[in-house]
């Protein structure tokens, strides 16, 4: 790739946004930022405000399928979670891949440049391998470089199928695919992946993968095996490759019950006492938290993702967000079950969220929101470079309109409150435009969603 440049009606270029910017690259890395100059010959014009490349910090991608139709009943999270239990063993390769490369290009229409992929649907029904046993990794690989954004895979160790006053549950149904046995057969999966994808290097689609880790919860994940989990990650990153850990925390009061009558320990503390806390993991959702939870995570440097419209759409509760922040913890979005697909909205359900919770308006500024949505959100996947229009960032860049009906009149420095998703009407993610006019370079993504979740739900 040559030497490329832009210039920018405005973007967002350190805590807001500044008039007039040029951005020249190389190679896919921006290599100068220049304020208040006008358009060269050579330069492509981003009108609007011009943001950093979006981080999805959460995503299960094949949640997707379940949009408008889990919403006609009422029920709880336990009753959803049946709901898409159900269609996982509707699954396989052919129609993972298809069911994620739609939904990641639809991510990408909304500006998202990266998703963390907690990923769990390993195996065949009852758990019956592959022939390769990451063939569903690789197919959300191979989704990711034909949308055009970047993929941290989240491979998720699941050993369980709940815990309950009396200890954990085994694997049950659809959850026998998640499941390896053991952590140490989880990490040997993931030690063969990270082979595969590190002798494919320079083939394009494995380019940019970072190979994440995750505890699905400490429901899923026996006490006694978090230390394997634990050695795993540490060896992995001794080898200075980003290794991100990720866990679903506190997402359901049931969770904090079970956990404190068996463990005698929130989940927080249980997952502090084994290690598993810090500024690589990621804490999602934390939901139902204690003082102390919010403390400990905070003092760990452990970051946050709240996925605001997941969580109202699931009854799961509010988050003290700002109480995390005000401790320690940087704070990412994610769009989890993908129920909408808007960082703006994310964003947005973070403040007014707390708005709710605490009665006071103003809780988070414009640029700490976009910090959650870009450099706080790409840091959580194992990219710290990413998420700014600085040089040596990744020329990753999405242009916002500020003359729809939605953002007319808005100030470019509170955007944020006005936009949606709609209003992205180009995207680049390394120096490669993906969208351009609204247009995903795929062609029509509604039809690419309808065709991949309609034979999923044929007959039932």
């Amino acid at each position: 790739m040559s030497t490329q440049s832009w210039w920018c009606e405005q973007a967002w270029v350190g805590d807001g946004p500044v008039a007039r910017v040029r951005i020249e690259a190389d190679d896919g890395t921006i290599v100068a930022v220049t304020p208040n100059v006008d358009a060269q010959p050579e330069d492509e014009r981003l009108d609007g405000l011009v943001m950093p490349g979006l981080a999805n910090a959460h995503s299960h991608a094949f949640h997707r399928a379940l949009r408008g139709r889990t919403q006609g009943g009422g029920g709880t999270f336990w009753s959803w979670r049946t709901r898409m239990y159900a269609l996982t063993s509707r699954l396989g390769p052919s129609s993972y891949l298809a069911l994620a490369r739609a939904a990641y290009a639809e991510m990408a229409l909304a500006g998202i440049t990266a998703v963390g992929e907690f990923h769990y649907l390993h195996h065949g029904p009852y758990g019956v391998r592959y022939d390769d046993p990451n063939e569903m990794g690789l197919a959300l690989v191979q989704a990711a470089a034909d949308a055009g954004v970047r993929l941290t895979l989240l491979d998720t160790c699941y050993l369980a199928g709940g815990l309950g006053v009396g200890g954990h549950l085994p694997l049950d149904g659809a959850q026998q695919r998640f499941g390896d046995g053991d952590a140490d057969r989880w990490a040997a999966r993931v030690e063969a992946l990270r082979g595969q994808l590190a002798s494919r290097q320079g083939e394009g689609p494995v380019d940019d993968v970072v190979v994440g880790t995750a505890v699905h919860s400490v429901r899923a994940v026996p006490r006694d095996e978090l230390g394997a989990v634990r050695a795993s990650v540490e060896r992995w990153r001794s080898g200075r490759s980003p290794v991100p850990l990720h866990v679903h925390l506190s997402e359901q009061p049931a969770e904090n019950e079970a956990c404190q009558a068996y463990y005698g320990l929130t989940p927080t503390a249980l997952l502090h006492a084994e290690g598993l806390l810090g500024p690589e993991t990621t804490a999602v959702h934390a939901t139902h938290l204690t003082a102390d939870d919010v403390t400990t995570l905070g003092s760990a440097s452990t970051t946050a993702c709240f996925c605001p419209t997941t969580e109202r759409d699931l009854a799961d509760g509010i988050g003290p967000a700002r109480d995390l922040c005000d401790a320690g913890s940087a704070l990412a979005l994610g769009s989890d079950q993908h129920a909408v697909v808007d960082l703006f909205e994310e964003a947005r359900g973070l403040e007014a969220h707390e708005r709710l919770r605490t009665l006071q308006r103003g809780r988070f500024s414009p640029h700490q929101l976009v910090t959650a949505m870009t450099s706080s959100g790409h840091a959580s996947l194992g990219r710290p470079h990413a998420g700014r229009i600085a040089p040596g960032a990744p020329a990753d860049l999405v242009a916002v309109r500020l003359d729809s009906a939605r953002t007319a009149g808005s100030l470019p420095a509170q955007v944020v409150h006005s936009a949606t998703a709609a209003d992205v009407h180009r995207v680049v993610v390394g120096g490669r435009t993906i969208v351009a006019d609204g247009e995903h370079v795929l062609g029509d993504v509604g039809s690419l969603l309808r065709d991949a979740i309609e034979p999923l739900w044929q007959g039932r």
